[in-house]
């Protein structure tokens, strides 16, 4: 396979502390083309920053996960913009957003944290990536607000929530849960989105597609996510790797490079 486009990935994850840069000098050799790292924390923005200069096909981003908004300084937005600033391979304010799946979490000061995310990607002129768990309602109703330009990650809504997003010019992406046998909800949702909004992303190292299930995932294995969404949409494989890498590179501002 060629033309991978892994667009949201966790290389800073420590589950990749052991052997991560040759992994990393390996996954051009098994057709991933391009990566996008996603940030969750501010440790996350500097050391993703840093991989995005050693590798000529990696770019990253920079944001604070909402899982973390209880514990983020309030400066946090000074290091984003200067990290913004200083390193062109920075093409995202991600990830960003709302998630209320656990107990004890903090609605406003998450809705608080993601709309200063929002305006500080407006101000920067560069697309966010969104996370939304248990969260779409108040999630659409702040996107709607802003209306940025960039992709709602790890979909997991319904195929009608989908058409809301595309409605706002958004991308949409789908991770290896598209080959889970009880993904009948990922799989309608794909269905509902048109080609052109469209990408591949694996949130390695998590939710490895089957076969590979259970381990840890990386770029690579987006090659099995991409059989099954080719199936879903009727088109073979290769043809839906060259679109989402094509779109990928729209979502990114990659089509000059």
């Amino acid at each position: 396979m060629y033309n991978i486009f892994d667009t949201h990935a966790h290389y800073a994850d420590s589950a990749f502390d052991e052997d991560r840069f040759r992994l990393l000098d390996e996954l051009p050799d098994k057709g991933v083309r391009y990566v996008t790292l996603a940030s969750s924390c501010t440790e996350d923005v500097v050391t993703n920053s840093e991989i995005s200069r050693k590798y000529s096909y990696i770019y990253t981003s920079a944001g604070i996960h909402p899982e973390f908004a209880q514990d983020t300084p309030d400066n946090y937005s000074e290091l984003l913009k200067k990290t913004i600033s200083e390193n062109p391979k920075v093409r995202a304010v991600g990830e960003i957003g709302l998630d209320y799946h656990y107990d004890g979490y903090d609605r406003e000061k998450q809705i608080k944290l993601f709309s200063e995310q929002l305006e500080l990607a407006k101000d920067a002129g560069l697309p966010v990536i969104v996370h939304s768990r248990d969260a779409f309602e108040d999630t659409l109703s702040l996107l709607k607000k802003y209306r940025p330009c960039g992709v709602v990650h790890c979909f997991s809504g319904s195929a009608e929530i989908a058409a809301e997003i595309i409605k706002l010019g958004m991308y949409i992406g789908f991770t290896g849960v598209l080959t889970f046998d009880n993904a009948k909800k990922a799989r309608r949702a794909l269905e509902a989105v048109p080609l052109d909004r469209l990408v591949m992303e694996t949130d390695c190292p998590y939710m490895a597609p089957v076969p590979m299930r259970g381990k840890r995932c990386d770029s690579s294995m987006i090659a099995y996510t991409a059989a099954k969404a080719a199936e879903l949409k009727g088109i073979s494989t290769e043809e839906l790797l060259e679109i989402t890498c094509r779109n990928g590179m729209a979502l990114y501002g990659l089509e000059d490079e």
